[in-house]
């Protein structure tokens, strides 16, 4: 009887469901000016917020009557699968990927949506055509998990469809600590005795600083180079690892360098240098990442251009060479530090 009200529309049924996305699908969902996000409201009629803050991921809250809410999700699923499609006119990939959604689900209700033995999860995922995935683990500081489907759009709203019936018939038990992203952590940089937070690729002056920065470009005064700025960061030791000590040191940012849009007075390309760190062969890889990904990141962020060396026989480490302004090498090295330390840190060295 469930199944037929939800199937048939079941405007007496007023469901919440959240989803969990990365910083661009978000803005794939908002839109310029807000302009896919508010189509997407008027035509599917249901509530949908998206969680503030700087953070990585942010939660989606799709509320309404069923329906609206499967309309909803459709909107979202065929706007994710015009992304791919797109994405993929500019690549050489010739197997296109397929769509992917991350709803959180209370960790109660997930028995239910599994079944005895798997049986729910197997069924839902033999009727719809789409891969379910409930997550082993809660999300931090909450007792909700990650449920990700995957599939062509129609897939994924049929799977929806079926996990709302079971979430219907299966209200969650207790009280349920929803998940909330916590804000990406801002580093905060000290240059020429001011301090600035990275945001992208620029570095921003904490706001009491502003007034005097405008003062600074109206004076068009002449700023530090690298490594003379006050007060600079001493050198860390980030402990040892498979008992070899590593010390890296984190460089200050020549941050108004790096300011063209808020300090129109300022250079900001001074010529460019090269700089030349040494990694050791063990902890290369972090900054390599997967397929690369880490490094073009670093790259594309700081502006610098970095080659790694091949390693050479008999040597423990690779040299990485970075050329660029002042301080786009200043931010590359900034960035390859907060990886390292993150790597060190994960790996209990601290």
């Amino acid at each position: 009887q469930m199944e037929s009200k939800v199937s048939e529309g079941g405007l007496n049924v007023t469901l919440t469901i959240r989803l969990l996305m990365h910083g661009k699908e978000v803005g794939s969902i908002i839109g310029k000016k807000g302009e896919t996000v508010k189509k997407m409201r008027e035509e599917s009629g249901a509530r949908i917020n998206i969680s503030e803050g700087n953070c990585p991921e942010r939660i989606v809250t799709i509320t309404g009557p069923t329906d609206a809410i499967f309309k909803a999700f459709a909107m979202i699923a065929y706007k994710f699968e015009e992304d791919i499609t797109n994405s993929m006119s500019n690549s050489t990939a010739t197997s296109k990927p397929p769509v992917t959604l991350r709803l959180v689900v209370p960790a109660s209700q997930c028995g239910s949506l599994i079944g005895k033995g798997g049986s729910k999860i197997k069924e839902i995922r033999e009727s719809t055509g789409a891969q379910v995935q409930v997550a082993g683990d809660m999300l931090p500081n909450s007792t909700e998990r990650a449920v990700t489907i995957s599939g062509t759009p129609d897939a994924i709203i049929q799977c929806v469809k079926q996990i709302c019936v079971v979430m219907l018939e299966s209200p969650p038990k207790g009280a349920t600590i929803p998940y909330r992203p916590k804000p990406a952590s801002t580093p905060v940089i000290f240059a020429g005795g001011q301090a600035y937070t990275i945001q992208g690729q620029y570095a921003i002056p904490h706001p009491d600083q502003l007034t005097k920065l405008h003062q600074l470009a109206m004076q068009q005064t002449p700023f530090t180079p690298l490594g003379q700025t006050t007060p600079a960061f001493p050198g860390r030791s980030l402990g040892s690892v498979a008992g070899k000590q590593r010390s890296f040191i984190a460089l200050p940012l020549p941050a108004l360098t790096m300011l063209p849009c808020i300090c129109p007075g300022l250079d900001a390309s001074p010529p460019a240098s090269t700089h030349e760190l040494t990694i050791p062969n063990d902890l290369i890889g972090c900054i390599i990442g997967r397929q690369g990904t880490k490094i073009n990141e670093i790259r594309q962020m700081s502006g610098a251009q970095i080659k790694i060396a091949n390693a050479t026989e008999g040597s423990s480490e690779r040299q990485i060479t970075i050329t660029g302004t002042p301080a786009n090498i200043s931010l590359a090295q900034y960035l390859i530090n907060a990886r390292l330390t993150s790597e060190v840190t994960g790996m209990g060295a601290l």
